[in-house]
């Protein structure tokens, strides 16, 4: 069993299926999903072996990455090139519970 992204024409991901495992060698799965649905179709792992990141609704597919890239959570977060996920442009402390203060682009300790 695979799973399959279906991307509008900005490259968006607007649905994620469920469809013929890579083994079954007699199609090329992304073009025949494609094609009936008449969308840009691409697969997609929940592992990360392909793509970087398992496809979600709102993700965005880089073709020059050859990678599915999340929606950036904060405009302050920077992405990496490795993994193709965001993170804040400083660390969170390791010690308690924080949250994102995009205004103070920092780390605040979260109410209890």
């Amino acid at each position: 069993m695979a799973h399959y992204a279906f991307l509008d024409e900005n490259n968006i991901v607007t649905e994620v299926i469920v469809g013929k495992d890579e083994t079954d060698t007699s199609q090329d799965w992304e073009q025949f999903y494609g094609e009936f649905r008449n969308q840009v179709c691409k697969r997609t792992s929940y592992n990360n072996n392909i793509r970087k990141n398992y496809a979600g609704i709102g993700y965005t597919y880089d073709s020059q990455r050859d990678a599915f890239i999340p929606p950036q959570p904060f405009p302050s977060w920077l992405l990496s090139q490795e993994t193709c996920q965001w993170s804040a442009p400083i660390a969170m402390p390791t010690e308690g519970f924080y949250d994102w203060d995009e205004t103070t682009t920092s780390w605040v300790r979260a109410s209890a």
